[in-house]
């Protein structure tokens, strides 16, 4: 292994293989430096495509609920609730590493595309649905069919060079954080379009007999968008049929690509030592434990996206804001702008002063004090209450996405190409299972806070904000070592 490593090392070509789709992305980025903005610009449309169904619901799923009339009493709703917001990450939770696999072995943009047309034809059924059971069934199918987060993750790190992979992860969870929060605010607007635009449409419409039908067809329209622009999308696997070309041949049966000669360059550098990236995925520690990290943050957000939309909806005698779907979804549209604003413009600034790690760590001591001050906030009203719940909600929002970027770039990096799907399909199943339990628990937490509004130690609402609390200091304490642990090498 020795001679050989040596001998490619003194080879001052790189190679490529002709028709390797992998190896023709090597060559763009060989030959253009730049800021690869035409791949970036796809990746930020597919990435909110998927992520806009995943909490577009939560704004009107209380009321569905009620439609539904499957809640014996009104502070069982949150309860049902629960189960129809996890049922989309449960389902994602049991494919995304078979997704993974898949992407590794026959591309990404194949998944990607599967995914794309999976939101147009579920996300559309759910806005159809008639019961509750074909609520759950509809949205356990749309998580369980599209896997288009991994293989995203994936390939921003392969269409980008070394020095734009933060880029390409920013534009991953900034499109990620702005769908989970834009997507509300489409279903908070559009919800029961007969009753708020009465003049557009009448009761007796298609939209007026399946009231949360309209927000639905809008994303899956997106969506259908979205699939267009992912029959353009190039593949970034290295496919290598065993096909030389002439400068192959000039070293006998030696083939190497730019990627393996990085893998041999790093061996020689740690003498002999098999980097981090190319360990088993599960003995990769690095790798497991920015996983373990990101699922306890996911967890968190998930919760607090379904607790926040059933805490404002909720009436004023159990400590809601009783605010409509339109105000919800007004709340929600003003915290996606600024937080398209933030990681546009100040996250590139903080990171490259900070960290990612620090800029995490940061982001999860601030959110501690600001959700504590959630159950004081339901005591304002009128413009007061508009602009303290704004505010709140934009640096929410914020310090989220702000966690998570940093989190997606460790894990990228402590893994090879090769590997890169099935570890992002790791990713993708473990954290889709820790959401999967976030709005069931957030649900049940909050129907039982709302029954326990004259408790002693920490009434109603401010018991879920606590919990919440909980769960981002395990998340803080998490990014320390010895638990966290970066990764040793990197692969562009």
């Amino acid at each position: 292994m020795a001679e050989i490593t040596e001998a490619l090392l003194k080879k001052n070509g790189v190679y490529y293989y002709d028709n390797c789709p992998g190896c023709k992305i090597d060559q763009l980025k060989h030959s253009n430096p730049g800021v690869p903005f035409k791949h970036l610009w796809f990746l930020w449309i597919i990435v909110l495509c998927a992520a806009l169904p995943i909490s577009s619901l939560f704004p009107f799923v209380y009321f569905m609920i009620r439609d539904f009339h499957i809640a014996k009493r009104e502070e069982d709703i949150g309860y049902y609730a629960g189960y129809v917001g996890s049922s989309f990450m449960f389902g994602r939770a049991l494919t995304s590493v078979i997704w993974g696999i898949v992407a590794d072995r026959y591309g990404r943009k194949p998944v990607i595309m599967i995914g794309t047309i999976t939101v147009v034809i579920f996300n559309t059924l759910f806005g159809l649905s008639t019961n509750f059971w074909m609520a759950v069934s509809t949205r356990f199918l749309l998580g369980s069919l599209c896997g288009i987060l991994g293989p995203m993750r994936a390939y921003a790190s392969e269409v980008c060079r070394k020095e734009y992979q933060a880029l390409g992860m920013s534009i991953i969870s900034t499109s990620w954080g702005i769908g989970l929060v834009i997507g509300p605010a489409i279903g908070g607007f559009l919800a029961q379009p007969a009753e708020k635009y009465p003049n557009i449409f009448s009761k007796e419409s298609l939209f007026g007999r399946f009231p949360y039908f309209l927000p639905c067809l809008l994303i899956s329209l997106f969506a259908l968008v979205a699939f267009i622009v992912s029959c353009w999308l190039p593949e970034t696997l290295h496919i290598h049929n065993g096909n030389k070309t002439e400068e192959d041949d000039s070293c006998g049966e030696l083939e190497v690509t730019a990627y393996e000669s990085d893998i041999l360059e790093k061996m020689k550098n740690s003498g002999g030592r098999v980097p981090t990236s190319q360990q088993s995925l599960l003995k990769n520690w690095p790798l497991m434990s920015s996983i373990i990290v990101y699922c306890v943050f996911q967890l968190h957000d998930m919760a607090y996206t379904e607790i926040f939309s059933l805490w404002a909806v909720s009436p004023r005698k159990n400590g809601g804001l009783s605010y409509t779907t339109t105000d919800v979804g007004e709340v929600l549209a003003i915290s996606g702008f600024g937080l398209l604003l933030f990681q546009l413009f100040l996250y590139p600034l903080v990171e490259r002063f900070l960290g990612p790690i620090m800029v995490s760590r940061i982001g999860a001591v601030l959110t501690i004090p600001l959700l504590s001050s959630y159950p004081y906030v339901a005591l304002l009203s009128g413009f007061c209450l508009s602009l303290v719940l704004n505010c709140a909600s934009v640096l929410k929002n914020v310090f989220s996405v702000s966690i998570t970027t940093g989190l997606f770039l460790l894990q990228n990096r402590a893994v090879s190409q090769e590997k890169r799907g099935a570890a992002n399909g790791i990713s993708m199943s473990a954290m889709s299972l820790f959401k999967a339990i976030g709005p069931a628990a957030g649900g049940s937490l909050f129907s039982w806070a709302q029954r326990r509004q004259n408790a002693y130690l920490f009434p109603g609402d401010q018991m879920v904000f606590f919990i919440l609390n909980l769960i981002e200091l395990i998340g803080l304490l998490m990014t320390f070592k010895p638990f966290l642990v970066l990764p040793d090498d990197s692969l562009s």
